[in-house]
């Protein structure tokens, strides 16, 4: 679908209210880790294309995400 054929119709318009309130929020920085990766696996990653370090980085959040619920 094309920007031009998207309906915004029942969206309001963003008037000067709106970003009297509104809030910048910006992640977090991430800090920079030096990990040990079998070269195979990092090969992989990075043959998967442009993000592959947030893939990892996801990857292991949901490993960790999984661990914290068997723990509780």
């Amino acid at each position: 679908m094309k920007d031009q054929e998207i309906d915004f119709s029942d969206i309001p318009p963003l008037d000067p209210h709106f970003f009297k309130n509104a809030k910048l929020r910006l992640p977090k920085p991430k800090p920079t880790v030096t990990m040990r990766l079998d070269p195979d696996v990092l090969e992989w990653f990075k043959r998967q294309g442009k993000g592959y370090q947030t893939r990892i980085n996801a990857i292991l959040r949901m490993y960790m995400e999984v661990q914290q619920a068997r723990s509780h």
